[in-house]
Order: C-alpha cells, then sequence, then structure tokens
C-alpha cells in the first residue's frame, strides 16, 4: 500500500514538474516579469513627462484633483486626478502596445514573405509545367505521371 502511495506521489511531483517546466508557463512568467518593468516605465513616462506637460496646458495636476464628500475629518475623499492619471497610463501603454505589435506583425510579414519567395524560387528548380495537361511535375521526369504522355527533353541550360 505504501508504495502505490509513493508511486501516485511521485506521478504527480512529475505532473507538476512537467507543467512547470512547459514553454507556456515558463512563456507567461516572463511575459508577467516584463509586463510589470513596462508598467513602470509607462507610469514614470505619464507622471514624469506627461503629466507636467499637460498640466502646463490645462493649468493643473490632475493627481491632485479630489473631490470631499461631506464635511468634517472623516469624510470620504473622490481622488479622482489619480483615476485621470491611471487612464491616461492605460492610454499610454495601449498605444505603445499596439506600436509595438504592430512593429512585430510587419516584421513577421516581411519575413514570411522572404521565406515564401526563397520557397518558391527553391520549387521553380524542383518542378516544371507538364506542357499537356499543365501539372507540376518533377522537373527530372521524362513522363508525366498525371496524363502519362512522354515529355519532350529539354537541353541542360
Amino acid at each position: 500500500m505504501s508504495e502505490e502511495k509513493k508511486e501516485k506521489k511521485k506521478g504527480l511531483m512529475a505532473e507538476f514538474k512537467e507543467f512547470i517546466t512547459k514553454g507556456n508557463v515558463m512563456d507567461l512568467a516572463v511575459g508577467v516579469i516584463i509586463g510589470g518593468a513596462f508598467t513602470a516605465i509607462v507610469t514614470s513616462l505619464n507622471e514624469d513627462i506627461l503629466s507636467p506637460i499637460i498640466s502646463l496646458i490645462g493649468g493643473t495636476d490632475f493627481s491632485y484633483l479630489t473631490l470631499t464628500l461631506g464635511s468634517g475629518e472623516n469624510a470620504p475623499v473622490l481622488a479622482y486626478g489619480e483615476f485621470i492619471t491611471a487612464l491616461i497610463n492605460f492610454f499610454i501603454t495601449a498605444l505603445v502596445l499596439f506600436f509595438i505589435i504592430k512593429g512585430l506583425n510587419g516584421a513577421s510579414k516581411r519575413i514570411a514573405a522572404r521565406f515564401k519567395k526563397e520557397k518558391e524560387a527553391e520549387e521553380a528548380k524542383t518542378e516544371k509545367d507538364c506542357p499537356y495537361c499543365l501539372s507540376k511535375i518533377k522537373i527530372e521526369a521524362t513522363r508525366c505521371p498525371y496524363c502519362t504522355s512522354e515529355l519532350p527533353v529539354e537541353e541542360a541550360e
């Protein structure tokens, strides 16, 4: 009975080890760490650069805007300026991510197009069209496997 428990425990640990070392979990962990660093950069951009510029134009710093509900020392305070700052952070983050993803997609399309051209060029060297049925056949073929026509012998270039 104890050996069965050991095997089950060992199996559970092996499953956990397999799960934790899979690429998806590691990619997610790296993404979370980079996302945290990216958030710090965007927050600094907003608080240290954009908010002062906007306050010059608008005449106020959003982070200090508040609304006191009621009266007295313990009256609740809505810090809507902080909310505006958070919204600006969100839009800046979304804009930067948009441009990053747009750039990556463009680069990906260019790379895919280049590989497609290379593949087509390579295929062009290994295939030709049958002059009778227009099927793609190997360049070395002397008879078409589709229409069984005997192909004319081409001179070497």
